[in-house]
């Protein structure tokens, strides 16, 4: 009896790692840019969170690039993204560069456009890079494979911020500082971009086709799946589950430099370089869950991280002074593997409707867009009003919101339809 020989996916899961890293580096630095634009463009907290609205709203796109996708398959899918990434950069470069005479308001507007540009290919790049992770293997090892890329995503926004820092910013004080000052840089990015679709574009990658993968279970059962993506429901909590995960991720880093204007004892001339820190717990959080997986199950291992980030947010506001800011930051250690596990919670014995599942989880990252715009919105509501902290504080509370649904889609919503699930 001939026994069905594994591909060898060692290369396709290579290049999967390469685009997380760059999917990493740019949404990071997106983020990041906050603080830089606030300065550079004299703007208000909701001014500036809209880096994140122009960004993070073009996942609304998500579920139609996943049709997209089911039409053109995972390697056009990925070239397309990669092109399209690298145009929002060269948008960035010329559209700043001839118009450095132009209002500041008009610099800004530039900017927002082609980072919304470069928001619509990172959206394919992670539809792509998701359910490859997840069927380059066997079904057990998803979630190790997917925490193992976000591991490597997070080497990527660890270095994304010390990039504004030393390539941006650059040692200029807040005067200095001018939108021209991201042209070079984003113009680098965009040039090796490029030269990464094109050398993508003529290797050889495996089409996968989760129809052949999944006629057998881990016990030779063969699966019968639903006729429809939509008849499955823990696919559209887990979407908003991703919603709310947003809102704790960039949570953080979002308000930093809020927090940092509002306690003026914090004497900090640049939040930006903590971030390093919170990213960073990010990275060592994500290669330890992804040793730690293989001993625990994701769902006890998701319980134990929402219960770590919520109890370093809550201890930030009992300490006092830079010991709080350590607290917030150290909530990343927690955040590490949060995304990795909700997504495999919410593709959970999909089959051939993981690539339009995919699609509907990914559509939940305009959380990041919407979150954090309503956290700047109440921050400044505080300001209005005399009373920076509160503002703030409010704003952060929100986060034990995020958290609590969380814990509900863990262990209630990601079942409902799902027979068998411990």
């Amino acid at each position: 009896m001939t026994q069905k020989t594994q591909p060898n996916y060692t290369f396709a899961l290579t290049v999967v790692i390469i685009v997380s890293f760059l999917i990493g580096f740019v949404t990071t630095m997106n983020n990041s840019m906050i603080g830089f634009c606030k300065t550079t463009f004299n703007l208000s907290e909701a001014q500036g969170q809209l880096v994140n609205s122009a960004f993070y709203g073009a996942y609304v796109l998500s579920i139609p690039f996943a049709l997209m996708m089911n039409k053109i398959g995972y390697k056009m899918t990925l070239v397309l993204g990669l092109a399209v990434v690298g145009l929002g950069f060269i948008i960035n470069y010329f559209g700043i560069s001839s118009n450095l005479d132009a209002a500041q308001t008009t610099i800004y507007n530039i900017f927002l456009a082609s980072m919304c540009c470069v928001a619509l290919g990172i959206v394919m790049l992670q539809l792509v890079a998701n359910p490859y992770v997840m069927v380059l293997g066997s079904p057990e090892k998803g979630a190790f494979r997917m925490t193992l890329s976000q591991a490597l995503n997070s080497v990527a926004t660890t270095v994304a911020p010390m990039f504004i820092t030393y390539f941006i910013i650059a040692g200029k004080s807040e005067d200095q500082l001018s939108g021209s000052d991201v042209t070079v840089p984003f113009l680098g990015l965009g040039i090796f971009t490029f030269l990464l679709c094109i050398i993508l574009y003529f290797l050889k990658l495996p089409e996968i086709k989760e129809e052949e993968q999944v006629a057998d279970t881990d016990h030779d059962v063969k699966k019968t799946y639903k006729s429809s993506v939509f008849k499955y429901p823990h696919a559209w909590l887990g979407a908003i589950a991703i919603f709310m995960y947003m809102g704790v991720e960039i949570g953080i880093p979002s308000m930093l430099p809020a927090y940092f204007k509002a306690h003026t004892e914090l004497s900090i001339t640049d939040p930006t370089k903590l971030l390093s820190w919170y990213w960073g717990g990010m990275m060592v959080g994500r290669f330890v869950g992804a040793a730690v997986l293989s001993k625990y199950k994701p769902r006890h291992l998701l319980t134990a991280c929402i219960l770590g980030g919520a109890a370093c947010v809550a201890l930030s506001f009992a300490l006092p002074g830079m010991a709080a800011v350590y607290a917030m930051l150290a909530a990343g250690l927690f955040h590490s593997v949060m995304w990795p596990l909700i997504f495999n919670l919410g593709l959970q014995e999909l089959g051939p409707h993981t690539k339009a599942a995919s699609g509907i989880i990914n559509m939940g990252v305009i959380g990041e867009a919407t979150l954090p715009l309503l956290m700047g919105r109440i921050v400044d509501s505080g300001t209005n009003a005399g009373k920076a902290v509160t503002g703030v504080s409010i704003a952060i509370c929100m986060m034990f919101i995020y958290y609590l649904y969380i814990m509900w889609f863990c262990w209630k919503g990601s079942k409902i339809g799902i027979e068998g699930r411990d």
